[in-house]
């Protein structure tokens, strides 16, 4: 019996120092650009590497709004807007699409599912030529209506929320419709909270997908007042090349609005995964 239990042991600590060793590896280098966006221009090269800065400083943001040609919080404002209209119309987009297959089936609806789950197998990059020229087309290049556009067709978020929708017994939206609620408000009222955690989760992961989109909105947009934020740090590479604490400042001012979702959905996000991972 105390081998066994010893060799359970052995295995249990075994498991639990590689995933102390992998979540170090994955949080190194965000702590990294967070001490060098303290650091000046000289102290970022230090070798061995100052976790903590000796002199911090605020340089690098500093610089970051003061950039020659760009200004950094116009762009983040552009980005906001973007990522909150598209995440809008997708998971809006998304979650009609889901309830049509899920609760009112129509004859070839499955051949349709079928057809449309089938688009996930293309890339992205294989779409972006045709949609190019449909904007231009439609004279809807560098604006913000062509870079949302797009975003109506999303076939993951149609099926991750068709998924979580079937599981909704179809009692519950009978009983409010013999009650005289509006197909709408069954939709609206009913089935969504009970299937919010799945909700949250394709909004998180539909705003995360829209704030760090860079090859769409440099390919649609060529103003330079409705550059998004990832764009401008992509010019910041080579206009700071040798100064990597002002784009690791950058890098931190990027990441804090997903970190800032994350958290305010955490709990409902990770109420979702685990609800999808039991089903």
């Amino acid at each position: 019996m105390m081998p066994k239990l010893r060799a359970k042991q052995l295995r249990n600590a075994a498991f639990y120092v590689m995933v102390v060793l992998m979540a170090a590896l994955t949080l190194l280098p965000f702590l990294f650009m967070l001490s060098s966006s303290f650091k000046g221009s000289e102290a970022i090269r230090t070798i061995p590497i100052r976790w903590i800065p000796e002199r911090p400083t605020l340089e690098g943001y500093i610089r970051v709004f003061n950039m020659p040609g760009f200004s950094f919080g116009r762009a983040s404002l552009n980005s906001l807007f973007l990522a909150l209209a598209t995440t809008l119309v997708q998971v809006l987009s998304a979650c009609m699409a889901a309830f049509v297959f899920a609760k009112l089936p129509f004859r070839g609806s499955d051949k349709l599912f079928g057809l449309y789950l089938a688009t996930m197998m293309i890339p992205g990059t294989v779409t972006m030529v045709p949609n190019y020229i449909i904007l231009r087309i439609m004279g809807l290049l560098d604006s913000y209506t062509g870079l949302i556009l797009p975003a109506l067709a999303n076939a993951f978020g149609m099926f991750l929320m068709r998924q979580a929708m079937i599981t909704v017994p179809d009692s519950y939206l009978e009983s409010a419709m013999l009650d005289g609620a509006s197909l709408y408000r069954v939709f609206l009222v009913i089935l969504l909270p009970m299937v919010a955690p799945t909700f949250f989760t394709l909004v998180l992961l539909a705003f995360m997908g829209a704030w760090n989109s860079y090859l769409w909105p440099l390919i649609v947009l060529t103003s330079t007042g409705k550059q998004t934020l990832q764009v401008v740090l992509g010019n910041m590479n080579s206009m700071y090349r040798n100064n990597e604490h002002v784009l690791m400042a950058g890098a931190v001012l990027t990441i804090l609005p997903i970190l800032l979702v994350y958290v305010l959905s955490q709990r409902r996000v990770d109420s979702g995964i685990a609800l999808g991972g039991l089903k």
